[in-house]
């Protein structure tokens, strides 16, 4: 099933990859008492997600921050090392990254989608949502193969 505006996000771990390593959080802790917004990419480097998406949440976090949100996060089902390289390249330090090496997260949420056909297995769909205190306030799901309603600027739009 999945996941709608009004439910609790899904309390699983993921893993933040910062500059000392890769360190496991927790989604209850980490969603509570705070805003997030929270964009999800099907791989780092990959085309749309480099060239579109990321840079998009780097390019309008003032904005976003401005509309009340405290934390901007990017996950995909990568590693955190993957998830660092791809901050480091193409990011900010606007960006918190957290992986879902294993898709749990995607999982729970129960947007995961097969990218089998590209040699990418088991991914996490193109979506963003914003999350109130664990609590999903907004949520935009791409149709496959797009990239509009899950975008920095329809965020914006929301707040």
């Amino acid at each position: 099933m999945t996941i709608s505006v009004g439910d609790t996000v899904p309390d699983v771990t993921l893993v933040k990859a910062t500059s000392e390593g890769p360190q496991q959080v927790q989604a209850s802790d980490y969603f509570a008492g705070r805003k997030v917004a929270l964009f999800s990419v099907p791989g780092a480097f990959t085309p749309t997600c480099s060239a579109k998406h990321l840079p998009g949440f780097v390019d309008k976090a003032g904005d976003l921050k401005a509309k009340g949100v405290d934390e901007i996060t990017c996950t995909a089902v990568n590693d955190a090392f993957v998830m660092n390289a791809w901050n480091k390249a193409d990011g900010s330090e606007d960006i918190t990254m957290l992986a879902d090496g294993n898709g749990d997260f995607a999982e729970a949420l129960g947007l995961t989608m097969d990218g089998s056909g590209f040699g990418m297995g088991k991914r996490g769909q193109r979506f963003s949502m914003v999350i109130n205190d664990g609590v999903v306030e907004q949520l935009n799901i791409e149709a496959p193969g797009d990239y509009k309603v899950s975008s920095a600027e329809h965020m914006l739009g929301q707040l």
